[in-house]
C-alpha cells in the first residue's frame, strides 16, 4: 500500500472522531474497576471493537452521504473520500465489508471471553449485530435513520447507554442501575459532536433532505440544545459523584468545566456554519477530556 493510499484511508476512516469510542470504553472499564472485576484483555477487546465500529460508520457516512449528494461543494465540513474522487463507491463497500468481517471477529472472541452461559452470549451477539446495523443504516439505505433526525439518539443509545453500561456489565457480569449515570452523561458528550457537525452543515443538509434535529428545530434552538447537553452531562457526573461518595477524586470531571463553559459560549454567539468550523474539535476534546479525568478520579478514589 502506497503511502498516499494509507493516507486516503485514514483520512476515511476520520481519527478525530475515534475519541468518543475510546471514551465509552474508559469510562465503563473505570466503573467496573470499582468492583474489583477490571480486566485488561476484556478492556483492550472491547476498545477494538468500539473502534472498528466507529470506523465502520465513518466509511458508510463517506459512502451514504456521496451517493446521495449530500457531500457536495456547499458542505462545510472535511471533504471526504468518495467526494474528492480518491475511492470508489464499490472500492468503499469493499472497505465496509471487510470492516464488517473484523468487528465480527473481534466481537465474538470478547463475548466468549466475557461469558460462558447462552443468554449473555447470545444477547451481546445480538447487540453487536444492532451496532452494525446501525453504523451503516445512519446514512446508507432508502430511509436512513439519520436523515430522519434520529442520529442524536443513536449516538446517546450507543456511545452512552450501551457503550459504557455494555462495557460494565461485560467485566462486572451484572448491572448496577447508577451505571446508567455516566453512561447518559457520556452519551451526551458525543451526541455534542454530531450536533455540532450538524449545526455546521445545516443549510447544506435542509437543502439536500437531510432532516437533522437541528434542521428540523433550527439554527437557534440547536445552539440552545447543545447548551442543555453540556449542562446535562456534567449533572449526570455530578450525581454520580455525590450518590458513589467518591470523594474529593471524584469530582476531577470538574477541571474540564471551564474548558467546556468557554466552548458552549463559543457556540451559542457563532453566526454561522463557518464559524462552528472549529468547534467540532473543541467539542471532542471537552468529551475526551471530561471521561478522562471521570475515569482517573473514580481509579483514584
Amino acid at each position: 500500500m502506497s503511502s498516499s493510499t494509507l493516507k486516503t484511508w485514514l483520512d476515511a476512516a476520520r481519527p478525530k472522531t475515534l475519541p468518543l469510542a475510546v471514551a465509552c470504553i474508559l469510562c465503563g472499564s473505570a466503573v467496573a474497576a470499582q468492583t474489583a472485576t477490571f480486566s485488561i484483555s476484556l478492556t483492550l477487546l472491547a476498545l477494538i471493537t468500539a473502534l472498528l465500529l466507529q470506523i465502520l460508520s465513518n466509511l458508510a457516512n463517506d459512502y451514504g452521504d456521496a451517493v446521495k449528494g449530500t457531500d457536495n461543494e456547499a458542505r462545510l465540513g472535511p471533504k471526504r473520500a468518495i467526494q474528492q474522487g480518491l475511492v470508489t463507491p464499490h472500492t468503499m463497500k469493499k472497505a465496509m465489508a471487510l470492516n464488517v468481517c473484523l468487528i465480527i471477529g473481534v466481537g465474538a472472541a470478547l463475548v466468549l471471553s466475557a461469558f460462558d452461559n447462552a443468554t449473555d452470549i447470545v444477547s451481546f451477539m445480538g447487540l453487536g449485530i444492532l451496532a452494525i446495523l446501525a453504523a451503516i443504516c445512519y446514512t446508507v439505505g432508502n430511509k436512513p435513520y439519520g436523515y430522519q433526525g434520529l442520529g442524536d439518539l443513536s449516538v446517546l443509545i450507543f456511545f452512552g447507554w450501551l457503550g459504557v453500561a455494555g462495557t460494565y456489565y461485560l467485566q462486572a457480569g451484572t448491572l448496577d442501575s447508577v451505571i446508567l449515570l455516566p453512561a447518559t452523561a457520556c452519551g451526551l458528550l458525543a451526541v455534542g459532536v454530531l450536533n455540532i457537525n450538524n449545526l455546521r452543515d445545516i443549510d447544506n443538509d435542509s437543502v439536500c433532505g437531510k432532516y437533522t434535529l437541528v434542521v428540523r428545530m433550527g439554527p437557534k434552538w440547536g445552539r440552545a440544545y447543545h447548551q442543555v447537553l453540556l449542562i446535562a452531562a456534567f449533572t449526570c457526573f455530578a450525581l454520580f459523584a455525590l450518590l458513589e461518595k467518591s470523594g474529593i477524586t471524584g469530582w476531577l470531571f470538574l477541571l474540564s468545566l471551564p474548558l467546556a463553559i468557554k466552548h458552549g459560549r463559543a457556540v451559542w454567539l457563532s453566526k454561522d456554519g463557518e464559524s462552528l468550523r472549529p468547534m467540532m474539535g473543541d467539542m471532542v476534546k471537552v468529551a475526551l477530556l471530561t471521561n478522562v479525568l471521570f475515569a482517573a478520579g473514580i481509579l483514584l478514589h
